[in-house]
């Protein structure tokens, strides 16, 4: 495989191969982000897509040009959950066998919705790349088509659907922003838009917990990194393609790189203000927005590439996101341990209109003084600001106070 087999031919031609298969999603704009960034943005809702996200793209497109006697020995991927949905559709709809390997700690919901459209799970591993040897070790087993995550041309061609679709519903678009893992998304992308519109910045984001592509595209140089665990469980990728990567050096302006609590933030944001759920991977370029990372002013569009998250993980997303912004906050404090004192502390609470969502009070502690109390407190606040005037409170009135 090399460069020179994805062209915008054949980008073009997984678009005409995929009409009627996959959704051309919306490209809506965004009045809160665009406020908030300082930009005119767009989001591409791949969250929108078929299975959730936009794997069903370059999944279909390349086992829609599989040879009978390919077809015949049916297909195997290896997936964190978006890809796995993709393949697993497609062989469905194409009567073919599907296999697939997940990570042990995949979530839920993409295993429940993988089998759900017909696929074979294997978990294995505890890391994406774990996956992809035990899948290539199968594949060797059974003789089927190992449907790659991104490194392949026809998966990467069908990504790049996702990057025509842009130009063809805002022309005058300036910079288009792109999560990245693997590469293959990113890579498709950046090959459609430099073919058709050269002037278009395309930048790639990831996680600082997995930051391979990042760190390769810095050193000019392909590179391999272990990827830490990351709330972008979907661009949770230690080895990058090695055409994909090719693609990203001669097409990609630069890669940035965000934050996991910055995801977080991101994610909560478009739930709350845009009504959208939005899984890890496919809020790092809102993240990249709302932390003013992309180097050149214009108009904007940020791939939302899919929304495949697990309930509970939206119930972390949004504690964690509360307590960053300041809108939920926990106080610890010791105070004498005698009739009326924790009325006094609670008054000054209600001064400063903080809801009281807990509260605890323990009187038998190792650390405690004779005579002492130490109470926790959960509150709801308004934001961070409201947070401190809260704490100058209880500190002006002679508590000691320490946030957790």
């Amino acid at each position: 495989m090399n460069e020179a087999s994805v062209t915008l031919n054949a980008i073009e031609e997984a678009r005409a191969r995929l009409k009627g298969l996959v959704h051309e999603t919306p490209l809506d704009m965004s009045h809160t982000i665009t406020t908030l960034a300082d930009r005119e943005t767009y989001l591409k809702l791949e969250n929108l897509q078929r299975t959730g996200s936009f794997k069903i793209r370059g999944a279909s497109n390349c086992i829609m040009t599989l040879s009978p006697e390919q077809k015949e020995r049916g297909i195997i991927a290896a997936s964190a959950g978006n890809h796995a949905q993709g393949v697993a559709l497609g062989g469905t709809m194409n009567a073919i066998r599907s296999t697939v390997v997940m990570p042990e700690a995949a979530p839920l919901a993409k295993v429940q919705a993988t089998k759900g459209y017909g696929a074979n799970v294997v978990l294995h591993g505890k890391t994406f790349d774990e996956s992809l040897a035990k899948a290539m070790e199968i594949q060797k087993e059974t003789g089927a088509y190992f449907v790659h995550p991104y490194d392949d041309p026809m998966v990467i061609a069908g990504q790049g659907t996702v990057g025509l679709e842009i130009l063809e519903q805002c022309p005058d678009i300036e910079n288009i922003v792109v999560p990245a893992g693997g590469g293959g998304l990113l890579s498709g992308i950046a090959t459609a838009v430099k073919n058709k519109a050269p002037h278009v910045k395309v930048y790639g984001v990831q996680s600082e917990k997995a930051p391979a592509i990042y760190l390769g595209k810095k050193q000019n140089k392909w590179v391999s990194h272990p990827s830490g665990k990351t709330i972008a469980d979907g661009c949770a990728v230690g080895m990058p393609g090695k055409l994909t990567f090719s693609l990203i050096q001669k097409y990609v302006d630069d890669m940035l790189l965000v934050k996991e609590e910055d995801i977080a933030a991101a994610m909560l944001l478009v739930l709350e203000r845009g009504k959208l759920v939005m899984e890890g991977a496919g809020a790092m370029p809102v993240a990249a927005a709302l932390q003013h990372l992309i180097p050149t002013p214009g108009k904007t569009a940020l791939v939302i590439s899919g929304g495949n998250i697990d309930v509970n993980t939206v119930s972390r997303i949004i504690e964690t996101g509360l307590m960053r912004t300041g809108r939920r906050v926990k106080l610890e404090t010791r105070m004498a341990d005698r009739p009326g004192e924790l009325v006094k502390f609670i008054k000054h609470l209600e001064k400063m209109q903080a809801n009281i969502l807990s509260i605890t009070h323990e009187r038998v502690d190792r650390s405690l003084l004779l005579g002492e109390t130490l109470v926790s407190v959960e509150l709801e606040t308004k934001n961070a600001a409201h947070v401190n005037e809260i704490e100058e409170e209880l500190r002006q009135a002679g508590y000691t106070i320490e946030v957790r």
